[in-house]
């Protein structure tokens, strides 16, 4: 998802005056505590006072954690937020990495409500064990971009918030009382209780204002969330005081609150519960105020947060547990450590691997923080997992470099490799909020972003992107064949979301896969349709399972397509999947976003065209039709 606007429903209110006086001086006392504690060269990353006998000392994580104490003034702590949104807000393409964490506390009030943005590349996560550990009275918000185009949030992607409370307080004018997540890919939210009005679209703002596929789980939000012109968005495991309204493809499982199934009309797809699920683990600090990581246990038909009745289940690690590394430590201290038992903790940055980091044993735990990023250089697998069960990978965006890598993230070597092939459906080995990119920074070549070969995978939150826009954008520059390539046995996907690759975009070799929302865009710019082909077939479907798959469902899928660079392009389907009894495919839409670009067919022959003159959406409720 990136330039390419669409017609959606939005939800306006009318827009409110200027910021008043009070919010002037306010900015000015927060610039003045910056100034008084040195914050614009090099802003603290922890005011706590000494702890006492038998504590644990802060930790330093880095001069890119931020890491704040209730015993601070919302004034010291303003003016740390402020400087890194300046920083960051625009900052689409930089290397720029932060984590804003809160111990144990409350922040601001409803009087002196504390107020920030969040922008690319930002982790913003409560300390607590307990979401409600920590406490904001005022609101964490994601706001429009605009330019010369408009304002929209299309393009709001690389940030997070997690495991902590808001009580909305403040603002003014439209943005009285609300809490605004405008964001599209890779900006989930989870483990947040948020008590007031929180709205998924930025209606403050000049037009479009459009908005386009976000994730929320674990999360408890009291009132009725205003979706907005959000043109796909999936929640799972959380409870919600309501939904405003559809545009494309809205998808719930596990969500108390949520609206009745009702596709396509309106386009809700509505699961009581999740099958499987595995929430991210987090870092928090213990009631000693040593540093910890959770590690939450495996669900089974969930629903509802997994800490509302009582604390998650799972288990706690010690950070002494954990190799804690920083931009520039040698891929070979990593493997070293990685093979001594330990976990890894990536602090915030950027880091160049030229040879494979490899996670060898059972129940590892890799955790980013403030999206750490792994850059794959000299054509290297960026990460692999050995055939092991119980691995965690959570908080990770992996970029391809300018030398092709077979495959970024390899997650076990394969049923056929000779080898053990171990996993277990009670440890079962998950990715949160892992996300790939080809080009957009810079020149990234790789033939596959995720391959999947362990069973009993869980897919939580991923999004594998070629990029649309940026730097190292072209058909022969930022080439990459697929997206995801599934090959184990019992893998479930809950909230996928895969765009732009050359070929197929998801393919599904194993079987009992289960996916639970699909969100994608067809490559916008294949030169002609010779170039974009194969077999007798125009295009190349989004998502295929493979002929010899004899077992797969999936829920709440949405392919577009938007061929810019030559808008005659056809693709014969959106969705391709053997004909048997065990595949059945529920819930499936294609459209033809701004004129440019055809899907002939939803999914096996069967739907209606969308095309430049019908941009649809056109519809298939169930395959094969009950």
């Amino acid at each position: 998802m990136g330039e390419a606007g669409c017609h959606v429903f939005v939800h306006r209110q009318a827009r409110g005056s200027e910021r008043p006086l009070r919010r002037v001086v306010a900015l000015l006392a927060a610039a003045a505590a910056a100034a008084t504690l040195g914050l614009a060269s090099a802003p603290t990353a922890e005011a706590a006072p000494p702890a006492p006998p038998g504590h644990s000392q802060s930790l330093d994580l880095g001069p890119n954690v931020k890491v704040f104490d209730p015993s601070m003034s919302t004034a010291q702590i303003q003016a740390v937020v402020d400087q890194v949104a300046a920083e960051q807000v625009s900052n689409q393409f930089g290397d720029q990495r932060y984590a804003l964490l809160f111990k144990p506390g409350v922040y601001g009030t409803p009087d002196q409500p504390l107020r920030f943005q969040v922008g690319y590349y930002t982790e913003v996560a409560g300390l607590g064990q307990s979401p409600d550990d920590v406490t904001i009275n005022g609101s964490v918000d994601v706001y429009n971009q605009c330019d010369a185009n408009g304002c929209t949030a299309l393009d709001n992607f690389w940030r997070s918030m997690s495991n902590l409370r808001i009580d909305v307080a403040g603002g003014s004018g439209c943005q009285t009382a609300t809490e605004f997540w405008a964001v599209s890919q890779a900006a989930p939210l989870r483990r947040v209780d948020i008590h007031g009005g929180t709205s998924l679209m930025d209606y403050c703002s000049a037009g479009p204002q459009y908005a386009s596929g976000g994730f929320i789980a674990d999360s408890a939000i009291s009132s009725s969330v205003v979706n907005g012109s959000q043109q796909q968005f999936y929640t799972r495991d959380s409870s919600i005081g309501g939904w405003s309204n559809a545009v494309w493809n809205q998808v719930f499982s596990g969500v108390q609150g949520a609206p009745p199934q009702s596709f396509p009309n309106p386009p809700y797809t509505t699961l009581a519960t999740t099958p499987v699920s595995r929430e991210r683990p987090y870092l928090y600090v213990d009631g000693q105020g040593d540093y910890r990581v959770f590690v939450p246990a495996a669900q089974r038909n969930s629903a509802g947060t997994s800490w509302q009745d009582g604390p998650t289940p799972g288990r706690s690690l010690p950070l002494s547990s954990f190799y804690v590394a920083r931009p520039g430590d040698p891929v070979s201290r990593i493997n070293a450590a990685l093979s001594r038992g330990e976990n890894l903790l990536l602090t915030p940055g950027v880091y160049d691997v030229d040879h494979t980091i490899k996670v060898k044993r059972a129940d590892t735990v890799v955790l980013g923080l403030g999206l750490a990023t792994l850059t794959a250089q000299h054509g290297a697998v960026a990460m692999s997992v050995a055939d092991v069960r119980g691995v965690d990978i959570a908080g990770l965006t992996f970029d391809a470099g300018p030398v092709e890598s077979p495959v970024l993230l390899q997650v076990g070597s394969g049923h056929d490799t000779g080898g053990p092939h171990r996993a277990s459906a009670t440890d079962p080995t998950a990715l949160q909020d892992v996300f790939f990119r080809i080009g957009g920074p810079h020149v990234g070549k790789a033939r596959v972003s995720l391959e999947v070969n362990s069973d009993h995978t869980i897919l939580d939150d991923i999004w594998a992107w070629r990029a649309d826009h940026g730097d190292g954008v072209g058909w022969t520059v930022n080439t990459a064949d697929n997206g995801v390539v599934v090959n184990g046995d019992d893998v479930t996907a809950t909230g996928l979301f895969v765009e732009h690759y050359q070929k197929y975009d998801t393919i599904w070799n194993g079987e009992r896969g289960q996916t639970i929302f699909y969100q994608n865009e067809m490559p916008y710019d294949a030169p002609n349709q010779a170039a974009w082909q194969h077999d007798g077939e125009l295009g190349y479907a989004s998502y295929k399972v493979a002929d010899s798959v004899r077992q797969h469902e999936a829920w709440g899928l949405g392919s577009y397509i938007y061929t810019n660079v030559d808008p005659s392009l056809h693709a014969t389907n959106g969705f391709e999947v053997p004909v048997t009894p065990g595949v059945r495919m529920h819930d499936l839409s294609t459209v033809s976003l701004n004129k440019a670009g055809t899907i002939d067919h939803v999914i096996n022959g069967v739907g209606a065209a969308v095309t430049p003159s019908y941009q649809g959406p056109s519809t298939v409720t169930d395959y094969p039709a009950p």
